[in-house]
């Protein structure tokens, strides 16, 4: 008996890269897991490709990554959305860090009908660098995550507020390095803010102008729009957004009742008509029953009389028959 695909035991002659695996619940923690394997099989050649099919397995359409840290000139927050987290990620291997994973010590979760939260007050970003010199980063801070709570299980939001921070120098290099007073300077001074390589901060930086300027990327890749043409657009929609009046809740129209009407009034109004319409049909009934044979003698026909005009604008015209048999016009 031949396998199929539907078959639990089934093996693609494709290999394992090429087969579907059947959707499973895991632990959130576990895909934070799954994320350090995928960071860790990355390579110098990895192109932007790559991190996009990173960010997709990992991440949301609609995820936003959100650090906080505070600098020498005060207190930093920077929020970047779905299409700005491959590059963040890219920028910390362009520092010239070799490895990137992350420890998640005492995690809460939540269960929400569509979302699942993890809240670890004790999450260690680390960081291995390979330049300027051979130094090891922990960033420690707290890490606050919301996975979807379905098959895929990806990030929704990442909120990471860094606390502290400690550069790690293996005593081996200190002690190559005993009688160069220059080189243990250089040993001693931090290579990272905050835990943060120079290449990251200046992309966040550089997210601050990026982020809004994503209604103009998309509209320009969807129209072909010059970037005057989808700034114009923009603006104009936004101020039409500002000027349109709220829109009013519907009301329900308020159904009148119907006063009943006395029966005596319906009677008496009942009555009223009928007279008026005899009275109507009264005077109506000399006109349309006028006959020309009752008022000029001699004349055996009656005229079709009519209340449209004739020639000289009188109510009646027709033709009549004299006594001697000629036809006589009357009006």
């Amino acid at each position: 008996m031949s396998s199929t695909p539907h078959d639990p035991f089934y093996s693609s002659p494709f290999g394992p890269f090429y087969r579907r695996h059947t959707p499973y619940m895991v632990q959130p923690e576990y895909r934070i897991y799954e994320m350090n394997k995928r960071l860790q099989s990355r390579t110098e050649d990895s192109d932007n490709l790559w991190w996009d099919a990173f960010a997709t397995e990992f991440f949301e359409d609609d995820a936003t990554l959100t650090l906080s840290f505070c600098l020498e000139d005060g207190p930093k927050r920077y929020t970047i959305g779905r299409t700005l987290i491959p590059r963040y990620f890219s920028t910390v291997f362009e520092g010239g860090v070799t490895d990137l994973y992350y420890i998640l010590k005492h995690s809460k979760e939540s269960y929400h009908n569509s979302s699942i939260t993890v809240d670890c007050d004790q999450c260690a970003m680390v960081t291995q660098h390979g330049k300027p010199m051979f130094t090891k980063v922990c960033t420690e801070g707290r890490l606050i995550l919301e996975f979807t709570f379905d098959d895929l299980m990806r990030i929704k939001t990442w909120h990471f507020t860094i606390r502290q921070y400690r550069e790690l120098v293996p005593r081996s290099i200190l002690a190559m390095h005993a009688q160069d007073p220059q080189v243990l300077d250089q040993l001693s001074k931090n290579i990272t803010r905050m835990g943060l390589t120079n290449f990251t901060l200046n992309y966040l930086r550089l997210c601050v102008i990026l982020e809004p300027m994503q209604e103009l990327m998309s509209r320009h890749k969807t129209y072909n729009l010059s970037p005057r043409d989808c700034l114009k657009t923009c603006l104009f929609q936004k101020w039409q957004r500002m000027v349109a009046p709220p829109a009013e809740p519907t009301r329900q129209p308020t159904t009148k009742r119907r006063k009943r009407k006395n029966s005596t009034s319906s009677t008496s109004n009942s009555s009223a008509g009928n007279t008026t319409n005899s009275a109507g049909s009264k005077k109506k009934a000399p006109a349309a029953s006028l006959s020309l044979s009752s008022q000029v003698p001699g004349l055996g026909a009656i005229p079709n009389c009519s209340l449209n005009p004739g020639r000289d604008g009188d109510l009646c015209h027709s033709t009549a028959v004299t006594p001697s048999g000629q036809f006589k016009e009357k009006h």
